[in-house]
């Protein structure tokens, strides 16, 4: 699992789910898409996973390195799929989490741009061969955020958002590992 603040969390507050089905989390909080595409190779080329699961983008959309545009955000996140896939692994894409808003980073706005690019996540996954997991869909509610009983800070999830997480992403890795 490579991603953020959100992947770090899971492996930490879930640990029985990682350990149960031999699952690695590979999350830095704080970190955008341009350093986990820095840290690829290490953290996942190298351990030769049959499977990679890539959950990341909501900090470039928090701006905290500054802006970055949706298309660089896409780009980091395609990139990671192409260096998978080019070593034989399994791709699953999921959705940036629903954010009504950041905390850390007020007036930025995000659930519109999340959900812009949740479809280009999708119509990239779907159309090259990756898996397309959407939490978004599932967990955000009518502001276009996580509520509360998934995400007291509106962005990092409870126990309970993580079960609906577990919920989706298992069958779909299951999958990609029978094949």
């Amino acid at each position: 699992f490579m991603g953020n603040s959100i992947t770090q969390g899971w492996a930490n507050s879930r640990p029985d789910f990682f350990a149960d089905n031999n699952y690695i989390g590979r999350g830095i909080g704080g970190q955008v898409t341009a350093q986990m595409l820095a840290r690829f190779r290490a953290d996942v080329l190298d351990l030769q996973p049959k499977c990679v699961v890539i959950l990341a983008g909501t900090n470039d959309i928090a701006q905290n390195p500054g802006f970055v545009a949706i298309e660089n955000i896409f780009g980091n996140i395609v990139s990671m799929t192409e260096l998978a896939k080019a070593h034989d692994m399994q791709v699953v894409i999921c959705s940036v989490l629903p954010a009504y808003e950041y905390r850390w980073r007020p007036g930025i706005a995000p659930a519109a741009k999340i959900a812009a690019l949740n479809t280009l996540l999708k119509v990239y996954a779907t159309g090259n061969g990756c898996y397309y997991v959407d939490f978004h869909s599932v967990m955000k509610d009518e502001r276009g955020g996580l509520p509360e009983k998934y995400a007291k800070d509106g962005v990092h999830p409870t126990q309970e958002g993580y079960e609906v997480m577990e919920s989706l992403i298992k069958p779909v890795i299951d999958k990609t590992i029978e094949k």
